[in-house]
């Protein structure tokens, strides 16, 4: 799953999805509502590839963590972002036992929550580690 194509916007709800760069920004679609239109360089934009979690030891990657919650749920929906915060803790222990209590706070969850589940209920979730493989010309001649 590549998620360096997927963007958060500050100031907007939701997920989006590059289409192209230009010189000022990128052209983006709303992953909910398929709305398309430009964001600019001065925006605080975050690519979902760059966002990580902190934990007691190293931060593991959004992608990650993702993963996790997509094993646990068998590629179903994770938890109700908007479940107590009681649940929130208790579902976050599950899928990362060494986040960092003190860092990530119920809001970092909520986002975390709800972004898997619309990435999950567009079908954008993609965990199959499978890899082109490289043939050579030899290979494609025999």
């Amino acid at each position: 799953m590549d998620l360096s194509k997927i963007l958060s916007i500050t100031g907007k709800p939701g997920l989006y999805l590059v289409l192209s760069q230009t010189k000022t920004g990128a052209l983006v679609e709303s992953i909910i509502d398929k709305k398309r239109f430009p964001v600019f360089i001065n925006e605080k934009i975050n690519k979902l590839s760059d966002i990580s979690i902190f934990t007691t030891e190293e931060d593991v990657l959004l992608k990650e963590v993702m993963h996790a919650i997509y094993k646990k749920e068998n590629g179903g929906q994770s938890i109700d972002p908007k479940s107590d915060n009681n649940a929130l803790k208790a579902y976050m222990l599950e899928i990362l036992p060494n986040y960092d209590q003190d860092r990530v706070y119920f809001s970092d969850m909520k986002k975390l929550f709800s972004w898997y589940n619309l990435l999950q209920k567009e079908n954008i979730l993609d965990f199959s580690e499978e890899k082109p493989t490289e043939t050579t010309e030899n290979e494609v001649s025999e």
